[in-house]
């Protein structure tokens, strides 16, 4: 008899425990008032969709249907028409719509003249170039042989140097010619014009 009772209990507590699980998957999977509250003040056609399986049964709402009716009607509608050719075009700039003709040029009513400051001024003058130092070197002989390049001896005080055409004396005087009685000798350091030093048949002191 006690194992009667104690199944019949064991039996209650496992039913009262399924109804509960299930009441908890059913509230889990219900959608509450609030969002469905939400969806119909968001969507004003709310009402016209599918909202459950009844609805998907029937045909949709009236508005719905007149406004599928209205896009399929393939009739012309001249009204429409009349008024969209009433439209006009208003711009605040040119009628693209409208030829104009190009604007014209006034005429000169004399002829143009420079700046009065500008003329009276004087024309401008190139300054005067500073003459280059003369080169202090004595052209005092020829140092080479018949047959041999030109060489010839040059002084400065105490020094005496042996060059040619395109040699280069005391690091900045550059033999450019040699004549049988003058030399030119340019001075590299300055960039002055070649300078003329003659002949001279005294010996260096």
């Amino acid at each position: 008899m006690k194992l009667g009772a104690e199944n019949k209990k064991q039996t209650m507590i496992a039913a009262v425990l399924g109804a509960l699980l299930l009441l908890v998957v059913v509230y889990q999977f219900w959608p509450s008032s609030s969002t469905i509250a939400s969806t119909v003040t968001s969507t004003p056609d709310a009402l016209s969709l599918p909202a459950g399986p009844a609805s998907r049964k029937g045909s949709g709402s009236p508005a719905k249907k007149q406004r599928a009716e209205q896009s399929l009607d393939p009739t012309l509608h001249l009204d429409q028409l009349a008024a969209a050719e009433q439209i006009k075009y208003e711009g605040t700039g040119r009628n693209i719509f409208v030829a104009e003709a190009d604007p014209v040029i006034p005429t000169p009513l004399a002829p143009g003249h420079t700046d009065a400051g500008t003329a009276s001024r004087a024309p401008y003058q190139i300054p005067p170039q500073t003459p280059a130092p003369p080169i202090p070197l004595k052209f005092f002989g020829f140092a080479s042989q018949p047959g041999e390049p030109k060489k010839i001896f040059l002084s400065k005080g105490d020094d005496v140097f042996i060059a040619g055409e395109g040699e280069i004396v005391d690091r900045r005087y550059k033999v450019v010619r040699i004549t049988t009685t003058s030399v030119e000798i340019q001075d590299v350091v300055n960039s002055g014009p070649p300078q003329n030093i003659p002949l001279s048949l005294a010996n260096p002191s």
